[in-house]
């Protein structure tokens, strides 16, 4: 069997019901399953609810490990879409020629130092600082800052055994806490500065709706991009002649990323609490109860995808929620997909292939589910073209 097949666990589930049961913390959440009712709660957020108590909608739940609301992402509209208005040119950036180039010289950089190694391992050699590399751009500041950032490890957020266990959460606070203050007394170009700069509704944004956009900058696009460039390089290398489809075609690039994102998806799923009593594939939703939007299902939904448990790198119909949908999709959506993009384009130009050695494989446990997400571990060696 393959190291790089992630298998879909909810499609028993999703054909049946289309919906599970899972508890997180001792608080129940119903998984929504199919894709056309994913859908449909996630653009419906009268009663599906983003704005609830700061951490609740996240799966597990970040209740016991912050009380600062993540913005935009946890505000309903309208006044979702006023944050969003005033940070969704900033996270536009990774479209700007520059901005591609630069990101090119990380990655070609980075993997120059890795073609040398006999024995890489991905996730904390490669992935890792590719990631804190990437988002140094996307703050605009230094590439220096990204070895403390290499230092804090996959995650920066949740403690690995103990969702209760802030540890981990309370030196992303500081260290957000401490970076808002350098930005108030010497005003730069970075997005610390532009947030504190910005007016909403004719007032200064605050320094806890400042710490809002950053905690969520820095914890939305953390293990979710490392886990999609490391299950990016196992496939490569179990799938050789992927890579020589890269290199030879080269539109091929903006269908292989998001194909990819769709098979991998990074993000299991994404809580929504209920305003109200309703019903969701005829199963009852109580008020103030969660649901979970599982992307991850819903991208494997066979009414949608043709062979959706396939690679096709030339997928034409892929409309896949990877990065979630409506309102409140991912803002960091075009940043991730230009990493991708551009590691595609940086392998096919300098690796004829990849060896995979060994890998530990990372899997979710949620209820009765087995999810793989992509790996603790990957051992390979890249074979640069001669």
């Amino acid at each position: 069997m393959k190291k790089s097949v992630f298998h879909d666990p909810f499609e028993k589930a999703r054909l049946e019901k289309g919906h599970s049961q899972i508890t997180d913390q001792d608080d129940p959440v119903v998984m929504i399953l199919r894709h056309e009712d994913v859908l449909k709660c996630a653009h419906n957020f009268e009663t599906f609810q983003s704005g609830a108590t700061p951490g609740r909608i996240v799966i597990p739940s970040e209740v016991n490990i912050r009380d600062t609301r993540q913005i935009p992402f946890e505000v309903d509209p309208p006044k979702h879409g006023e944050y969003r208005n005033l940070i969704e040119a900033w996270f536009k950036r990774p479209f700007q020629s520059e901005y591609e180039s630069k990101l090119t010289t990380q990655i070609s950089d980075l993997l120059d130092g890795m073609i040398k190694k006999n024995d890489l391992e991905i996730v904390s050699e490669f992935a890792l600082p590719l990631q804190s590399k990437a988002l140094t751009l996307l703050l605009n500041i230094s590439e220096k800052e990204a070895e403390t950032w290499i230092a804090w490890g996959t995650h920066v957020f949740r403690s690995d055994d103990n969702p209760l266990d802030a540890t981990k959460a309370n030196i992303l606070y500081d260290y957000i806490d401490e970076q808002i203050d350098k930005a108030i007394a010497n005003p730069g170009e970075d997005l610390y500065s532009v947030l504190l700069a910005s007016d909403l509704q004719g007032e200064k944004l605050s320094k806890e709706e400042v710490k809002g956009v950053m905690i969520l900058t820095f914890a939305g696009g953390r293990d979710t991009v490392i886990n999609v460039v490391t299950n990016t390089i196992a496939y490569i290398a179990e799938h050789p002649e992927s890579l020589e489809r890269i290199r030879n075609e080269k539109r091929l690039i903006h269908k292989a990323t998001e194909e990819l994102i769709r098979y991998f998806s990074p993000l299991t799923h994404m809580g929504r609490v209920a305003t109200k009593d309703t019903k969701v594939c005829e199963h009852a939703i109580k008020n103030d109860s969660r649901i979970s939007l599982c992307w991850a299902s819903a991208n494997r939904d066979a009414s949608v995808f043709e062979n959706p448990n396939e690679v096709i790198l030339d997928r034409n119909k892929n409309p896949h929620i990877a990065f979630g949908i409506g309102t409140h999709n991912c803002i960091g959506a075009h940043h991730t997909r230009q990493i991708i993009k551009v590691l595609l384009r940086t392998l096919a130009s300098k690796i004829q292939s990849i060896d995979l050695l060994d890998c530990e494989e990372n899997i979710e446990k949620w209820g009765k589910f087995n999810r793989k997400v992509g790996f603790d571990t990957l051992r390979v060696k890249f074979n640069p073209i001669t």
